[in-house]
């Protein structure tokens, strides 16, 4: 675990994050889509990011697979480099929150301690989980990109799923269920949450 410099002094932004709110017209937050490799955490997350974006709101994607070509390209995918690269999401989430941004993270992050760990950098309410729910058997039969084959023939050590273990989120602020749901339906519940919740406006 890395120590901070006792040296280094945080130093205070000219421009708050409330100010960032008021000029975009809605709250920053950060979606951390969790689930199943083949859930549909990704195709949902920027189905989300597409509509928000067209209604005019600031918003980004946070992507598994495009963080580790970048920031993350020196983690592997033992236990100790997933909650590694958690947390490194954790923090760069927590910077597009106070730039008032909407931050959507497409990641399996199957450890609830991890994500509990990025839940606890934000102030309450800016974390939103989203479970990404759907069986193992459908993510399976999916298998958009050839894992799951390559993991049941031992190509692939510590799976999500199959060889490394999945924890299901214990209380998430929403939950979708790919196997049933459209992509459509799904967005249309997140966007009905984050308005109940005064996140944003129509």
């Amino acid at each position: 675990m890395t120590k901070t410099n006792s040296n280094l002094v945080w130093h205070e932004a000219s421009v708050s994050k409330q100010e960032r709110h008021a000029r975009h017209n809605h709250k920053g937050c950060v979606l951390w889509f969790t689930g199943l490799s083949g859930s549909g955490k990704s195709t949902l997350a920027n189905a989300l990011d597409r509509s928000l974006f067209d209604a005019g709101l600031s918003t980004y994607v946070l992507d598994g697979d495009n963080i580790r070509h970048g920031l993350n390209k020196d983690l592997g995918f033992s236990d100790r480099d997933r909650q590694e690269n958690i947390r490194r999401i954790g923090e760069v989430a927590k910077l597009f929150v106070d730039a008032g941004t909407i931050v959507s993270t497409a990641f399996i992050s199957p450890f609830q301690s991890d994500r509990d760990q990025a839940r606890a950098l934000l102030a309450d309410g800016e974390f939103i989980e989203v479970y990404v729910k759907c069986p193992l058997e459908e993510c399976e039969r999916r298998d958009v990109k050839g894992l799951y084959k390559k993991a049941r023939n031992g190509e692939i050590p510590q799976f999500t799923g199959i060889s490394s273990p999945y924890e299901e989120p214990k209380t998430p602020e929403i939950t979708v269920d790919t196997s049933v749901q459209t992509v459509e339906e799904s967005v249309e519940q997140i966007i009905g949450w984050l308005e109940k919740h005064h996140i944003l406006t129509r």
